[in-house]
């Protein structure tokens, strides 16, 4: 089976997010499985990391980062990703393939891709990682609405197939855009192996030592709107007023200077921050006192190790979210054992739901301040959901399942259109 991924933004553009992890995880479990996955993409995030047009190896995975356009930056910080050398190879290329699979929606690479596709009769897959939810595409409806008008509504009704990675999303979004083709559901998934030996719940003191003595209560993720960090604060700052060693850890990156947003939300509070870094230099313009007087830290992006320390140290982790259509950190979070609280607008809620593998609330200031006080209040509660997180983990998100149903998902749709 010899199948392309086009996706506008690849590994290792961290900054744009969950897909940039799993869809890089899955090419590789696919790659060991004996798929010959190639990957077409754009060196967005990546200007000098990557050779531009050039076919490279990426943990056994064949990437090419094609240069893009800066033409339509009125459009967003990315042009749209315009790419006429990614137009070019998909042209000359695509009749190799046995299947396109297309991950996004909103960018020029869809849009070429499924042209493509359909010009020369390839079937093609769309997975829409969320874009289709409602809240997102009023977000910034001005130029979505006109776009999934005129370009993306064609080419999602002409794909082979819709994949969503949770029930949400699938009842949520393909019936919402009157789509009659066919869908599957098959979830992210984790390399559970990197989860066999976590560090210590310790080791996230002693890299960040104001925490010592402190119950961690942890955000990780992008710094965007959609994360509902704002209910988060609200809540955190009443939390506070009751139990005072609690403290509130936001790990992720900026996105679109959202995090000026989320501090000014803080001061407003009453709350006092620190934005200290992954190596602790914003540490070092600090006082002691201002350092031991903080409620909230920043600490940018955590990865590998530094990320599963920030999990197994935290007592709890919340995704406040207005629109997150699957949740990977919350099956990290799960996969660490520590105790999950997110809304019912991340797409595995009912999975998390039906198996008593984290708290569920509807968004709110008042749900969320009575889930947090509920598990810092009970060992036993913190300890069962923990338990189920992982059972739930172990026996659904495994990455080697899930390339499994990923593979015989495409081997049907490529049977089928051979028909």
């Amino acid at each position: 089976m010899r199948v392309l991924t086009v996706i506008p933004s690849y590994w290792p553009a961290f900054e744009f997010g969950g897909p940039i992890y799993c869809i890089h995880d899955l090419n590789k479990t696919l790659a060991e499985k004996g798929v010959d996955i190639h990957v077409y993409t754009t060196n967005v995030g990546l200007n000098g990391q990557v050779t531009p047009n050039s076919e490279t190896d990426v943990d056994g995975v064949k990437v090419t980062y094609f240069k893009f356009s800066s033409l339509f930056e009125g459009l967003g910080k990315t042009g749209w990703q315009f790419s006429l050398p990614l137009t070019k190879a998909l042209k000359k290329d695509i009749k190799s393939f046995d299947l396109i699979y297309i991950v996004s929606v909103w960018n020029y690479p869809v849009a070429a891709a499924s042209y493509y596709s359909r010009k020369f009769n390839v079937p093609y897959v769309i997975s829409p990682v969320g874009s289709l939810y409602s809240e997102t595409m009023l977000h910034k409806s001005w130029k979505k609405l006109p776009y999934l008008t005129l370009v993306a509504k064609r080419d999602l009704k002409a794909a082979s197939a819709i994949h969503y990675t949770t029930d949400d999303e699938a009842s949520k979004c393909h019936s919402a855009l009157s789509l009659q083709n066919e869908s599957f559901i098959v979830p992210n998934g984790l390399f559970l192996s990197e989860y066999a030996d976590l560090p210590p719940a310790d080791n996230i003191k002693k890299h960040f030592p104001h925490l010592e003595g402190k119950r961690v209560i942890l955000f990780l993720g992008r710094l965007n709107w959609k994360k509902g960090l704002d209910i988060l604060i609200s809540a955190f700052k009443e939390l506070k007023e009751k139990i005072d060693d609690v403290h509130l850890l936001l790990v992720g990156n900026d996105e679109a200077s959202y995090a000026a947003e989320v501090k000014q939300m803080i001061t407003q509070c009453g709350l006092k921050y620190i934005d200290v870094g992954l190596d602790n230099t914003g540490l070092e313009n600090l006082s002691s006192e201002e350092i031991k007087q903080a409620d909230i830290t920043f600490t940018g992006m955590l990865t590998d190790r530094s990320k599963l320390e920030a999990f197994t140290g935290s007592e709890v982790f919340v995704l406040s979210s207005y629109s997150e259509n699957f949740g990977m950190s919350v099956i990290e979070s799960m996969a660490c054992g520590t105790p999950v609280i997110i809304t019912n607008n991340v797409g595995i809620y009912k999975e998390v739901q039906k198996n008593h593998a984290g708290i569920v609330i509807e968004n709110g200031v008042d749900n969320l301040l009575a889930s947090l006080s509920s598990l810092l209040d009970h060992d036993s509660l913190r300890e069962e959901i923990s338990q189920n997180g992982k059972k739930l983990v172990n026996e659904y998100y495994n990455i080697s399942d899930v390339a499994d149903r990923m593979i015989q998902s495409f081997d049907l749709l490529i049977k089928n259109h051979r028909q």
